[in-house]
């Protein structure tokens, strides 16, 4: 079965693509009916249509080849081809020979005409070919006018009239709908790049001022703490006071303002926690087993720190320890001490040098908040 439909869907796509070939072939049939028609007589013996040995006029055969030919150009003169048909079933009826039906012919030019124009012109159009082949079987034919054959002409154009406008319609229909949906289509994507444009305005605007304004801050206060450095010490730690709440406040906003970029199907938040002082032990034990013994004090147990603390404390106590892996001498050892002192917490990390003389605390980069009163580094904790 599957087989089947793929080889209907390959004739169907090449005819679509070779409409010539198509009413060629119509044509073809067209005439092959016509011709068999000709052959049958209508009343046969009484119980119904036979196949008789009466053959077609010469006259009747050019008509029907005339007809049919007519048929291949139906799609680029619908009109002229109903004409050209019409004309040839009218003097076929006017031939007096009741076995060509050459109005076959005609019934498909008007199926044509119905569905490739419009609804006004398929009645007239319809109409008047209805009446002039039904008056043409009436006057004509031999038999009464109100026999099954001129009856059959008069549905026979009727119904291909009707049958024309109604694929017209639908293929309009269908033609609608595929439009409206491509347009739909077209909406939702320029709908959806205007709002990525402008939702990427917006934050390049929040960015710009975010950084413009604080970067800013942060240089004027550090010009100043630079100038009065060495005179008035107390301005310069003020100043620099500034500076840190400053980028505190630039690294918060451009925090909020990158996370808005995060797509709907992120995490709202990292799915391993980040490191802090509560894995500190396992840091220490990874230095110990890489040859640097550790000695650790604590006295932040049960202490809840902010995160960016916390993190703070542990890089801080990582990147100590690994300058004294690398540039201490052979033997060296180390102590790490994390004190909490009041609202803050002291990081210590010492070392005695290996062999050589016994050198100075390592210190790491001073935090985000807070500020040192001794060797080592302090944080702010939460209240």
């Amino acid at each position: 079965m599957p087989a089947q439909g793929n080889a209907l869907t390959r004739c169907r796509d090449w005819l679509r693509a070779h409409p010539l070939a198509c009413d060629a072939v119509l044509a073809a049939a067209v005439l092959g009916a016509m011709v068999l028609g000709s052959f049958v007589e209508p009343h046969g013996d009484g119980t119904g249509p036979t196949f008789s040995a009466r053959t077609p006029r010469p006259l009747s055969v050019v008509l029907m080849v005339v007809g049919a030919a007519a048929l291949v150009a139906r799609r680029r003169a619908p009109v002229r081809v109903l004409v050209c048909t019409g004309a040839a079933a009218v003097s076929d009826f006017a031939a007096g020979d009741p076995h060509a039906p050459v109005a076959m012919s005609t019934v498909v030019a008007l199926y044509t005409v119905a569905s490739r124009t419009d609804r006004p012109t398929t009645w007239r159009v319809g109409l008047a070919t209805m009446a002039v082949l039904t008056a043409a079987a009436m006057s004509f034919g031999s038999a009464p006018w109100y026999t099954q054959q001129n009856l059959g002409v008069f549905a026979w154009t009727g119904m291909a009239a009707a049958a024309g406008d109604a694929v017209r319609s639908r293929r309009a229909f269908v033609d609608a709908i595929r439009e409206r949906a491509e347009r739909a289509e077209r909406t939702r994507e320029e709908e959806a790049r205007r709002r990525v444009a402008e939702e990427r305005l917006r934050i390049a605007r929040d960015l710009h001022d975010v950084v413009a304004h604080h970067i800013a801050l942060v240089n004027v206060q550090a010009g100043v703490a630079a100038h009065v450095m060495d005179r008035r010490p107390d301005q310069a730690k003020e100043a620099l006071a500034h500076v840190r709440e400053a980028s505190r406040r630039a690294l918060d906003e451009l925090r909020a303002t990158v996370g808005l970029l995060r797509q709907s199907g992120d995490p709202a938040a990292p799915t391993e926690p980040a490191p802090g002082l509560a894995v500190l032990d396992d840091l220490l034990e990874g230095f110990r087993h890489a040859g640097l013994p550790v000695r650790v004090a604590r006295t932040d147990q049960d202490t809840h720190l902010p995160a960016a603390v916390d993190l703070a404390a542990y890089r801080i106590v990582q990147e100590a320890l690994t300058n004294v892996r690398k540039h201490a001498g052979p033997g060296a050892t180390a102590e790490v001490s994390v004190l909490r002192v009041g609202r803050t917490v002291e990081v210590t990390v010492l070392d005695d040098g290996g062999t050589a003389a016994p050198a100075a605390p390592a210190e790491g980069p001073a935090p985000a908040r807070g500020e040192p009163d001794r060797p080592g580094v302090r944080a702010p904790a939460a209240r």
